[in-house]
C-alpha cells in the first residue's frame, strides 16, 4: 500500500481526480491521462469523459490533452460504448461523444442513439436549443430509414435553426419523398425566407411539383423564384 492509498484513496481513484480537475498542474494532468488510458475500463473511460467537461489555456493544450483522452477512450473498444452513450446523453456539447461513437459502433447504432435523444426533446420554444441543433446536424451526414419520420415532427419546431436543419437532413434521406406533404405544409406556414429557399431547392433538386397547392405557395415565393405551372424554378 503507497502512501496516497494511506492518506487519500487508491492510485485509480487519484488519477481519475486529477483528469478531471481543471486547476490540476498540466503536467500532473497528463500523466494522470496517460495512466486512465492504460487502464481500459468502463470506469476509466468515465473518469477520461471528465476532461471533455471544461477548457483550459492555452488552446493547443486544451486540445491535446482532449486528444488523449479520447486516445485512452478509444482503447478501450467495447468497454467505451455505453460510458461514452451515457457521456452523450447528459452533455450540452456533443462533438467529442458524437466522434467517439463514429468509431466505436456501427452507423445504424450511432444514428439509434442520437435519434432515442431527440425522441425526448420537444419543438415548444426553449432558451438553448443548440443540443437538438446539433443532433440534426449530425443526422446531416447519415441516411437511414428511421430519420425522416423521426424529423418530420421538427419541421413546426419554435426555433428557425431547428426547421432549417430538419428540412435539411429529411431531404438527404432516400424516402425524401414521403416528406412532400409535410414540407408543402411547412413551406405554406414558414416566416423564415432561408428555410423557405431549403424547402424550395429541394423540390427543385427531387423534381417534385407542387399540384393542387402551387396557388397556394405562389404568396410565399421569395426574390428570385417563380411558378412555371405546378413546378418551382428559379429566375
Amino acid at each position: 500500500m503507497g502512501l496516497f492509498d494511506i492518506f487519500g484513496g487508491s492510485k485509480f481513484d487519484k488519477h481519475a481526480r486529477r483528469a478531471g480537475n481543471k486547476k490540476a498542474q498540466a503536467p500532473d494532468r497528463w500523466q494522470s491521462l496517460q495512466y486512465l488510458g492504460e487502464q481500459k475500463t468502463p470506469e476509466a473511460v468515465e473518469a477520461l469523459l471528465q476532461r471533455f467537461t471544461f477548457r483550459i489555456d492555452p488552446s493547443i493544450t486544451d486540445q491535446s490533452e482532449k486528444d488523449l483522452a479520447m486516445k485512452g477512450i478509444l482503447a478501450a473498444g467495447p468497454a467505451a460504448v455505453e460510458p461514452v452513450r451515457a457521456f452523450l446523453r447528459k452533455s450540452d456539447a456533443i462533438a467529442w461523444p458524437v466522434r467517439m461513437l463514429q468509431q466505436l459502433v456501427e452507423g445504424e447504432q450511432l444514428v439509434g442513439d442520437l435519434l432515442e435523444l431527440l425522441s425526448a426533446m420537444g419543438t415548444e420554444y426553449e432558451r438553448d436549443p443548440q443540443k437538438k441543433i446539433d443532433l440534426i446536424m449530425q443526422l446531416e451526414d447519415h441516411t437511414d430509414a428511421r430519420i425522416r419520420s423521426a424529423l418530420e415532427r421538427f419541421l413546426q419546431d419554435a426555433n428557425e435553426n431547428v426547421r432549417f436543419h430538419a428540412v435539411s437532413t429529411i431531404l438527404r434521406q432516400h424516402d425524401a419523398a414521403e416528406a412532400r406533404n409535410r414540407l408543402l405544409d411547412a413551406l405554406l406556414a414558414e416566416e423564415g425566407v432561408r428555410v423557405r429557399v431549403k424547402i424550395l431547392d429541394g423540390f427543385i433538386e427531387h423534381g417534385w411539383d407542387l399540384g393542387e397547392r402551387a396557388a397556394e405557395v405562389q404568396p410565399q415565393l421569395p426574390e428570385g423564384y417563380v411558378l412555371d405551372g405546378q413546378t418551382v424554378r428559379k429566375r
